[in-house]
């Protein structure tokens, strides 16, 4: 017998209650001297910590759900409510605001709900798989690559809590087909199936409002299975007009007005942080390095493609002796670069003065790389997708390069998987992954990269 119904549904609620237990219960031991009124203090918390998880989906975790996309949720959830807990103060002519206690409350606070959330999570995970229990059972309707696709991920994932019934389908016939699509129905209630998994493909428009019918009388979970994949891989989102629902596509999360903010916010804040720490001291020392070697100026700056294919000048420190042919890439053992070209080059340290490109508004800390005007005018009308990634700013570093696909071009290949990586993360974007890129980045500059020259 399946899981389902059995206890999930008080997960949640055992979430919330542990999560609203701990600010309540945390909150008295930090703010104690600060004279607030704690009975309205924790109304207001309890009230806004409701709207904050109502609005971003906080507890919209569910067996599927990635833990960095968890991490996420944390993060905004906690940013957020740290807001909303300064918000209070201006407002109690009695409290006596304290930004230490507020760190301190929070850290604990958050410390204790991530460690409970993340315990939770792996705990039914690995239940599920030591038990079989809190599992659903699943059918397909279709036989499809993808309908195929999808089975293997709930054999796979065992994790997942799902178990594969079979398939159904009209279309096609072998011993892998459980029954055709009017059997379903039948089979659902016989074998206590949980979620009926539907590709459009094989499917009629008959069939598919009989089966949404009998999900909804049963209740049952109809999901749908996407098989346009040029069209269903991107960010979705459903609206309704009246009671008509239309699905639309996404702009990318960096058009979102809240996001180019906070992005452009950690730009200012990361570039000040390196200009202060490391370029205040890199800058003079390798000058001199520059100089002792080959004359000319410690700085190269030249004209790339930015947001929407607006040049700019980009910086960098000069890693080639004095030449005329610096719209050519540079290729292994190039004889323009210098010994010292060759070591900042391999470290990403040439790449440093672009901060100043991302102080100016020009540049991002991390996005797509810009690439030379021959490059962007040659593969610009040769491969699908590439002026997506003029649709953002270019960054110092990106996934591209972290994932290793940097350096030379020597086929076609090479510049299609770093538009690749680049819409990916266009369409994928979030500070955490700015992030991770960024830490990617510096693991790479000590260990060095093979085809950085």
């Amino acid at each position: 017998m399946s899981g389902k119904g059995r206890y999930s549904k008080y997960l949640r609620p055992i979430s919330i209650f542990f999560d609203v237990l701990v600010l309540t219960v945390l909150f008295p031991c930090f703010f104690w001297e600060l004279g607030i009124n704690e009975f309205y203090f924790g109304l207001y918390q309890v009230g806004a910590w409701a709207v904050i998880s109502y609005f971003f989906g906080f507890y919209e975790i569910y067996r599927f759900t990635k833990p960095i996309e968890i991490i996420a949720k944390l993060v905004r959830q906690g940013i957020i409510f740290l807001l909303v807990v300064i918000a209070f103060f201006p407002f109690s002519k009695q409290a006596v605001f304290s930004g230490q206690a507020i760190a301190e409350y929070l850290v604990t606070a958050f410390t204790l709900i991530t460690l409970f959330k993340f315990l939770l999570f792996y705990y039914l995970r690995k239940y599920r798989i030591m038990t079989g229990s809190n599992y659903r059972n699943a059918v397909i309707v279709g036989y499809t690559p993808d309908a195929l696709r999808l089975k293997t991920l709930f054999e796979d994932k065992t994790e997942y809590g799902y178990k594969f019934k079979g398939f159904f389908s009209d279309k096609k016939q072998n011993e892998n087909i459980t029954g055709k699509i009017s059997e379903i129905e039948a089979f659902t209630l016989d074998n206590n199936i949980d979620e009926i998994y539907c590709s459009l493909n094989e499917i009629t428009n008959l069939q598919l409002k009989r089966l949404v019918e009998f999900a909804d009388i049963n209740d049952k979970t109809l999901k749908f299975i996407p098989d346009t994949k040029e069209i269903f891989a991107k960010n979705l989102k459903i609206d309704y007009y009246e009671f008509f629902p239309v699905l639309s596509l996404r702009k990318t999360p960096l058009h979102e007005p809240v996001a180019k903010i906070f992005k452009r916010l950690f730009d200012i804040l990361f570039s000040l942080f390196v200009f202060v720490f490391v370029l205040s001291w890199l800058t003079p020392l390798l000058a001199i390095l520059i100089k002792l070697e080959s004359p000319g100026p410690v700085f190269f700056k030249q004209g790339r493609p930015g947001i929407d294919e607006k040049e700019f000048f980009c910086y960098k420190f000069r890693s080639m002796r004095l030449n005329k042919t610096t719209e050519e890439s540079v290729i292994k053992n190039d004889p323009r670069v210098t010994r010292i070209g060759r070591f900042i080059r391999k470290t990403s340290l040439d790449e440093m003065p672009q901060f100043l490109n991302v102080l100016k508004g020009e540049m991002s800390v991390v996005g797509p790389r810009p690439h030379l005007w021959a490059q962007n005018n040659l593969y610009s009308k040769s491969i699908k997708k590439y002026l997506v990634r003029l649709y953002v700013k270019p960054g110092i570093t990106g996934l591209a390069q972290v994932k290793g696909y940097r350096g030379e071009i020597s086929t076609d290949e090479d510049m299609i998987n770093r538009i690749k990586y680049d819409v990916f993360y266009i369409e994928n974007w979030s500070l955490l992954l700015d992030l991770k890129i960024i830490v990617q980045t510096v693991v790479n500059i000590f260990k060095g990269e093979e085809k950085a020259y």
